[in-house]
């Protein structure tokens, strides 16, 4: 998964007009350079594209996104709701779509298949949040590091860096080659306006560090925590290089259309806390200072999975909003964090097996302890292969019937009487 922001507006580094226009049908994405008229979805090259003119020349004249308002902490009415892996194989739809195309790296390499992928939860469920189908992987090869996906094992970097030599093959990012990304991004904008927050992403570099030392997807962590020891420089030397390139691909994202942006460190729970601070930490530091210089109002998201002992060291990165993995109490994690940060989560995945009664008591009792202000509602992970899409669709009616503004006033009146 990845992704974005802009420049002029208050939602993001630059600003953005609803065209009104359906992706699929307008020829202007193809005038345009976004997509070609072939199937791949290509499009010209980023110096050969007007389209940030175009943007540039409308102002937006709707007021943010829920879900924005509520990373910022601004006064809602109920809980912005979206779910991690919203878009996937748990939707009828993509099963379809994916017996097509049976590449995950062309769904998700693809413009025109990212789009339509995008969208189908969006379609389906009007979450508050569109989050672009990507992988935390996808920009590897914009600097240097090839890799391919497995049926079994899943991710398999070609050529894993464990040494000085290694680090040669690295290089500056270039977003050229990640062009499917930033065109994904602009036409979801345009197609969902300011309904619902475009969401991006990308994986933090101790994260993106673990497939590229391991080789892939790992267990036991225990090549790339013997480097903590034995070569310390050398992996010092690849996560400032990732750090770099990642902070670039964000405000790609950002500058493209995205409202916010997540931060996975998906890894990053599987590090003892003191360690977390000498490996992870500083590079998360990195990337959201940059950020936070070049789009001040792009709002950025922060997952751990497993991050019960790492909250309050979250919260020093200064990100937005922290999200909780749904092992961690949601009044305990709001205890700790305090109120000045938002807070994201975390109903746990499972409970989207069970009655839809229990699943709406669930819901209810993360949105009481997560409070009023500063609360996105998600699992505490991504939505799991088999989930009903039935309880997918109830997840996000119980969130819109939710009415802070009702409590509040239920509160004010019971002030008066005490009074």
């Amino acid at each position: 998964m990845a992704m974005v922001f802009s420049p002029l507006t208050t939602s993001g580094c630059s600003s953005y007009c609803n065209l009104g226009l359906s992706w699929k049908s307008s020829s202007l994405f193809v005038e345009l350079g976004f997509l070609s008229n072939g199937s791949k979805g290509v499009s010209a090259k980023p110096a050969e594209l007007n389209a940030s003119k175009v943007f540039r020349a409308c102002a937006s004249s709707s007021s943010d996104p829920l879900l924005v308002k509520a990373a910022r902490r601004e006064r809602v009415s109920r809980p912005p709701a979206w779910m991690m892996r919203q878009a996937g194989r748990y939707m009828a739809v993509y099963r379809k779509l994916a017996e097509k195309h049976p590449s995950f790296r062309e769904r998700s390499e693809t413009t025109d298949l990212i789009v339509e992928i995008s969208l189908q939860p969006w379609e389906a469920f009007h979450p508050d949040g569109v989050i672009i189908f990507s992988d935390i992987l996808t920009p590897l090869p914009a600097f240097g590091v090839q890799f391919d996906i497995e049926d079994v094992r899943g991710p398999v970097i070609q050529s894993p860096i464990r040494s000085e030599e290694g680090l040669k093959s690295l290089h500056s990012i270039d977003l050229e080659k990640l062009q499917f990304v930033g065109d994904s991004l602009r036409i979801l904008r345009k197609e969902v306006g300011e309904q619902a927050a475009i969401l991006g992403f990308v994986g933090a570099p101790w994260t993106i560090a673990t497939y590229i030392v391991e080789g892939g997807t790992t267990r036991t962590y225990t090549k790339i925590k013997d480097m903590c020891h034995t070569a310390p420089h050398v992996l010092r030397a690849l996560l400032s290089h990732l750090s770099k390139a990642i902070a670039e691909y964000i405000v790609y994202q950002v500058e493209s259309g995205a409202h916010c942006i997540q931060i996975f460190d998906s890894w990053g729970g599987q590090l003892p806390p003191h360690m977390w601070d000498c490996w992870s930490k500083p590079y998360i530091d990195e990337i959201v200072g940059i950020i936070k210089r070049k789009c001040p109002q792009t709002p950025l998201v922060l997952y751990i999975n497993g991050n019960g002992g790492l909250l309050e060291r979250m919260k020093t990165t200064g990100v937005d909003v922290i999200g909780l993995d749904w092992t961690v109490d949601m009044a305990d994690g709001r205890k700790r964090l305090g109120t000045d940060i938002g807070i994201q989560g975390n109903v746990d995945p499972a409970t989207l097996f069970c009655p839809l009664p229990a699943l709406t008591d669930e819901i209810k009792r993360v949105v009481k302890s997560a409070g009023t202000s500063g609360h996105i509602l998600n699992l505490g992970h991504g939505v799991l292969v088999g989930t009903p899409e039935e309880a997918v669709a109830h997840f996000f009616d119980v969130a819109k019937s939710f009415d802070f503004d009702r409590v509040e006033d239920h509160v004010s009146e019971a002030d008066k009487v005490v009074a």
